[in-house]
């Protein structure tokens, strides 16, 4: 994983000492694959290979947008690995939630044509190809519609110009979360990617006093 949240987390991580592990999932930005042939359940697999490879003890879990989703079924799938959780953008739920706003008739045609062309504008083509097969599985990975068992410390934070994923999804993600030390940090001027200067300033700081804060507690 080459982006700028990614390699601010890991200069600042290797500034203190701390060990760091960035990953693009199966089919997504520098890894191997085929995207179309991926689905939720494939890129949660690679999380827990990941935490169970090549990690040594509890770990701080930073994802944004589908990283934020997968990141919470980390957590749930292994809690003694997981000590604390920062979202950005969380896009729990997100593709299913979103096919199911479309109208009817639309539903249908994906599901006759097997294919959906998700608008996006981080995509040359301005479109994911996503099959009907990868909605349906990802029903199988939904959390928003019941108590998410996570009981570690959580930090969220959301762009309220997110175009993309609104911010309150990572309110819903809040309440749903049984953990107490909950909190949602939002920018009034934060985009889907926050990936000014200061969002990366206020992602930094936010894992910093995790560090401390996870640190007093050992």
């Amino acid at each position: 994983m080459n982006g700028q949240k990614a390699t601010a987390l890991e200069d600042f991580c290797s500034s203190l000492g701390h060990a760091f592990v960035r990953f693009d999932y199966t089919g997504c930005g520098s890894s191997s694959g085929n995207f179309e042939e991926c689905t939720i359940g494939k890129w949660r697999k690679d999380v827990l290979s990941i935490l169970d490879e090549l990690t040594d003890g509890p770990q701080i879990l930073v994802g944004s947008s589908l990283g934020g989703w997968l990141m919470l079924h980390a957590a749930i799938a292994r809690p003694d690995k997981v000590a604390a959780l920062v979202g950005v953008a969380v896009a729990a739920d997100f593709v299913v939630t979103t096919f199911k706003r479309l109208p009817i008739e639309t539903q249908k045609e994906i599901e006759e044509k097997g294919e959906w062309k998700f608008p996006t504008k981080y995509n040359e083509e301005g479109y994911y190809s996503v099959t009907y097969d990868f909605i349906k599985e990802a029903e199988n990975h939904c959390l928003l519609c019941s108590p998410i068992p996570i009981t570690c410390p959580v930090r969220l934070i959301h762009g309220m110009k997110d175009s993309d994923v609104p911010w309150q999804i990572s309110m819903q993600v809040a309440d749903r979360i049984l953990s107490k030390d909950v909190d949602v940090i939002l920018r009034k001027t934060g985009q889907h990617r926050m990936s000014e200067k200061e969002d990366t300033k206020l992602l930094v700081n936010t894992v910093d006093d995790l560090i401390d804060k996870l640190s007093t507690l050992v």
